[in-house]
Order: C-alpha cells, then structure tokens, then sequence
C-alpha cells in the first residue's frame, strides 16, 4: 500500500514513529533553532526523499535537539575506525525493541591520514573556525588508539556501536526505520583516490577495461603511492560548503570556472549494518569497513534518507546495530569514491521483527531489504560475504542477485506468479547501481508501490 505524503499525512506518521511529544519538540526545532527534521516525501525512485533543515548551530556532541530517547555519541571508546563490530563484540548501548536512538556520526573526511589526520588545520585552511569542527572528530584524530591505523589497509569509515536490541536472535530481521537526519556541520568533502574509484587504474598498474590510461582518475602522473607517505599520495579532496541554493533548498556548492555549480542536499547513513562475522582480531579482514555484506555495513543506497526503512538479517543475540559513514548527498555509483561526506544526527527506530510474523520482507531474513514510502527495494551484491573469500566486484553478479530478490519477494510477499514477476520487473521496475566503489558492488530495484494499489 502507498503511503500518502501530503503533509497531514507525514505529520500523523511522525507522532506515530516518534511518539507526540517527541514530534513537537522536533517541530519546534524546525521553526525554531538549533537545527530541523527532515520530512519525506517525494517521487518513487528519488534520492530526494527528504528536503534538510540547515542546523542554526554546530551540533557538537550533546548540543542541540536529540530526537530519540536513546543518545550514542561518537566517543573515542564508542567507534572502531575502520572495522565493524564482530559477532562477539561488547555492545555501546542496550536498548529495547521499538526504542528509538540518536547517533553522532562523524564523517571520516578531514580526519584521516592522507588530509593530516588534523580537522582543525584541515577544515581552516577552507575557511573553516576552530568552532566550527567537531569535538568528537577531534578526539577521534588525536586519540584513537583501538586498532594501529594503517592507511593502505584499513577502511576508512568512524563506525559508531554497536547497539544491542533487547529480543534479537540469529534468523530474526532488525527493521531500522531512519526518522530525521540532521547536518552537524554546514560542509562536506568528496574524495577521489589513487587506486579506488570508477575510473581507477588496476593492481598491475594498467587501465581498466573500457577506458585507457589517459583517462584514470587522479591522473596516473600524480600517483605518489610508492613514497608510502600518505600525504603525497596525490589524492584529491574537493572541499565543498553548503549554501541555500533554489528555493532555500541547502544545496552543496563547489567551482565550475568562473561560476558554480549547486546541487540539493539528501542525507543518508552510508554505513547501516549488525554484526555479522566471528573475528578474533578487530582488525581480521572480515570486519573491513569498505565491504558491505549479508549483514549491511557499508551498503551505500541513497534512497535511505528519513522516512525510509532498512531490514537487515541478524546474526547474533542482540543484532548488534552501527552505523556511519554519514553522506549530506551521493549520485548513484558513487563515481569518484566517496559521495559528498559530512557528519549526520542520525535517528533511529530499532525494532525486532520475528519469522512468520509479517512485519518484515521474507526475503529479509536472509538478505538486506529496503524500502522508502512509494517504493520496495531489493538489493543485490556482488560478493556478500565481504572480504572472507576474496573479493568479486562484477555489477553483472549485483544485478543478477538484486533481480532474484525482487522476485522472491514478489512472488512470496505479494503473490505473483514467479514468470508473470519477472515480465513486471522488465516492464516497469528501475534497477540502478548503488555503488561500484566498495570492492564489493552494489544494485538495487525500484519496484513502485503504486503499482500495487489495485
């Protein structure tokens, strides 16, 4: 069933996931200071699921409005910086099902290694004031201490958790439903670096299929790799504020030769996941950041804005919920590397849904399901179990699998003759890519509910 989005219909919606007097304090914050919640609504298919409210202050840790009744900041000893929670890890926060969490997260930009591993001097040589960076990403540059950092092995996303969910056990589904999603800071950056992106040169040192060597991206002759310094590496970062653009819309801006080009913010959590591997080590491959797997991580959808929701499989007691990775706003593909990272007030509504009990996707129990107020999701990957057995970056394996998907669910959830599914799926669902980018690639339909209302 479609969910209307007129705004009576959004505000009923709200009361009901924040509960009323959550909902006035965070329509207060929209009219008032301090910041804004996002509302969604909008064309299915979209990434513009939600228009942002600019925060009228820095959202330092515990400054501002904390919409959940749960608050997870992103403390030195609450992040892993480039790994993701194992399966037996101790959890940040317990929290019980149906319960709602906010969550600092802090953009890894402008804190790691090849920028200066500095974000006062990173952020102030773009004009940025010393009050105008984060505390927390501060104390995360200069005081990490967890894990060894080692740049050319190590992701590099600030994971914030895990959270233990009251209830969760192996073969449960944890639906993640994302209520507002707040700008802490009025920047961003997107990075391109050597090695990684759409355009990067292969391993061996040669062009990628289809393009040539003239046509890597940075260019082949700013690869200061072989000096094992990550400051002359040659990557770059485009440094990019954000300004009210058409409309008031707080859009990204960045140069275009004399002039510039502005495109709207739509805030997501890259980085939404439980626990899925056994690792003794918190640096074990298997719990690399960069993959996203079975278990969701780094799933990079930006369909994902406020109002969507996330089903994830659990594979441990408690689920063991993180996030991070927070984008202010990302293209399909993510081309370069990264989207446009900025530091998010993330809020969540964390709830434990049980086989046979209809609150979640069949399909969810197994693999990763979304899906935001007009549209089902169906993901595919390309190789989930991340790093574990080598890793497979095929979009064609993406496709395939995102296809098998929306056709489980199809046929087990609405009903429909399995060859019928697949004559739809051809005729009127979109499939697009999620990200080539995180070694293992990423697709995901689009399958209106519109459709379905009949």
């Amino acid at each position: 069933m479609r969910v209307p989005t007129s705004p009576s219909h959004v505000r009923e919606a709200l009361i009901a996931r924040l509960g009323r007097r959550s909902f006035l304090r965070a329509a207060a914050v929209v009219t008032g200071t301090g910041g804004g919640l996002l509302v969604a609504g909008s064309a299915a298919g979209s990434a513009a699921a939600a228009t942002p409210v600019l925060p009228r202050e820095i959202l330092q840790p515990h400054k501002g409005p904390i919409h959940g009744r749960h608050y997870l900041p992103s403390a030195v000893e609450q992040v892993r910086w480039g790994y993701v929670p194992s399966v037996g890890s101790r959890p940040a926060l317990r929290m019980r099902s149906g319960e709602t969490v906010t969550v600092d997260s802090v953009s890894h930009e402008g804190i790691l290694e090849d920028q200066g591993r500095d974000p006062v001097a990173y952020f102030g040589e773009h004009g940025v004031p010393r009050a105008n960076v984060l505390q927390d990403a501060v104390a995360i540059a200069r005081d990490y201490a967890t894990t060894t950092r080692n740049f050319d092995v190590d992701g590099p996303h600030v994971v914030t958790g895990p959270i233990y969910v009251d209830g969760a056990q192996r073969g449960d589904v944890l639906k993640v439903e994302m209520l507002s999603l707040l700008p802490r800071v009025p920047y961003g950056v997107v990075s391109s670096r050597h090695g990684k992106g759409a355009l990067a040169r292969t391993s061996g040192g040669g062009a990628p299929d289809g393009i040539t060597l003239e046509e890597v991206m940075p260019p082949v002759a700013t690869d200061g790799r072989p000096t094992g310094d990550p400051l002359r590496y040659g990557n770059v970062s485009v440094f990019t504020p954000v300004r009210r653009g058409r409309k008031g819309v707080p859009s990204g801006v960045m140069k275009r030769g004399r002039g510039e080009v502005a495109f709207p913010l739509r805030p997501f959590m890259g980085m939404m996941g439980v626990a899925f591997a056994s690792a003794a080590q918190p640096t074990d491959p298997a719990l690399n950041s960069i993959p996203p797997t079975l278990g969701g991580g780094n799933i990079d959808i930006n369909l994902l804005g406020a109002g969507a929701t996330f089903y994830l499989p659990v594979f441990a007691e408690g689920a063991l919920f993180y996030t991070g990775d927070p984008h202010h706003a990302m293209g399909g593909g993510e081309a370069a590397l990264t989207a446009m990272e900025g530091s998010l007030r993330a809020t969540f509504r964390l709830t434990v849904c049980k086989a046979g009990s209809g609150d979640a996707p069949t399909v969810a129990f197994r693999y990763p399901f979304a899906e935001t107020p007009d549209a089902w999701v169906p993901i595919g990957l390309s190789d989930p179990d991340g790093s574990q057995n080598g890793q497979v970056n095929d979009l064609d394996v993406a496709m395939r699998r995102a296809v098998v998907n929306a056709l489980d669910f199809l046929e087990h959830d609405q009903g429909m003759d399995r060859a019928v599914a697949y004559a739809y799926l051809s005729a009127a669902a979109n499939f697009e890519v999620s990200q080539v980018v995180d070694r293992t690639t990423g697709v995901h339909g689009v399958i209106v509910k519109d459709h379905f209302a009949g």
